[in-house]
This record gives structure tokens, sequence and C-alpha cells, in this order.
């Protein structure tokens, strides 16, 4: 388990990343990225949507452009109070502190679910990936953003000694023991040289 796989020193590490979060997270997380990814998950107008993970809200401002009933859930109040500074508390989104990996949502309640950032923090991912899936409508779509492994082996053990990394066939393994049996891994980058994301694209399957 890496350093930041742990709530505690992740919230630390956003009390302070919180900071200048806006200004870094375009060299690895652009809007270019993640309006594709929006049109993967394919959020219909009234749908009702969950951010997993939403932090100063980047994904959130997205799903907005597609439907008016977002809800956002962070850990760090560090990062949600930049998310309330863009959108009020109660305003334009519902916003709730929250652990990824409880939830505190009934079964079947959003349309769609959308996660991007957030999973490398998780110390139970596959156990996130099932809560998403629990809150989720039966045949809902869930995208969820990771950081995709580096090429070279000795990057490899520097991402994993931080939090996780992961490619095609480590989230195979973590979609399938959440329950999953539909998906797709899409790789996005920023440019040429700059850190890789791993977007997965799954379908909650039907009772």
């Amino acid at each position: 388990m890496g350093l930041l796989e742990d709530k505690a020193r992740a919230r630390l590490f956003y009390k302070y990343l919180s900071k200048v979060y806006d200004r870094i997270n375009p060299f690895v997380w652009n809007e270019a990225m993640r309006d594709e990814a929006l049109e993967w998950l394919d959020v219909q107008a009234g749908d009702r949507v969950l951010d997993v993970g939403c932090g100063t809200g980047f994904g959130t401002e997205g799903l907005l452009q597609y439907t008016d009933d977002v809800h956002g859930l962070d850990q760090s109040v560090h990062q949600m109070e930049k998310a309330f500074e863009k959108f009020g508390k109660r305003d334009r989104v519902h916003f709730y502190r929250g652990d990824a990996e409880r939830l505190p949502f009934a079964d079947d309640s959003f349309d769609a679910v959308w996660s991007s950032g957030s999973i490398e923090y998780w110390p139970e991912p596959v156990e996130g990936l099932r809560e998403i899936r629990r809150v989720a409508k039966p045949g809902a779509t869930v995208l969820v953003v990771g950081p995709d492994y580096p090429n070279s082996k000795l990057m490899r053990k520097v991402a994993d000694a931080i939090m996780l990394f992961y490619d095609a066939e480590g989230a195979d393994r973590m979609f399938e023991a959440a329950g999953y049996e539909e998906f797709e891994h899409h790789i996005q980058q920023a440019k040429p040289g700059s850190p890789k994301a791993i977007t997965t694209v799954a379908t909650v399957p039907e009772e």
C-alpha cells in the first residue's frame, strides 16, 4: 500500500495541495481529457449523477454541462471548500463529506457515477467500486479515472510507494472483483511525456 493510500495522510496531503490544485491539475488532467471522458459517460439531461472524490470540482463542473442534478462527495474539507467557492454549498451542487468506501446513499440512487483522480487514494479500491455499483442503478454507466502505470520498472516502484497505480490488467482484476461484467479502458494523456490516465467505463449489471 502506498504512502497516500491512507485516509488520514491523504487528508493532510490535500490540506496543502488544495491551495494550488487547480493550477497543477491541468498538466495531468485537463479540460480536453475531461470532456472526452464525459462523452463516454453519456449523461442525459435530468440524470442524477454522483461525483465520487469531487475535490475542487473540476469534474463536477463538466458534469453540470449535462445535468443540473449533480452530487459531489469528498473526504477532504479543504478540497471541498474550493468547490464551495465555485458552486456554493447548496446552490448548484449537493455536496457531502464522506468516504468512497462507505457511500452515504441508498441502493440504486444514481443514473451515472463519475470518479476522477480519487481511486488512487482508496485503501480498498475494490470496496469503493462495489459501493459505486451499489448506489448506481442497474444498467447505469460508471466512469473511473486513475493513474496509469509508468513504463519503467524504476518509476513503477516509486509510484507504488506513493499511491495506487494500475494498468489495464489491474483494472480488469479490480472491476471483476467488484462485480462488474462489462467495462472498457481508455488511456488518456495531456501531452506526450506527461503522466497517463487510465479511464474505465463500466456498466452496472442488471439485477
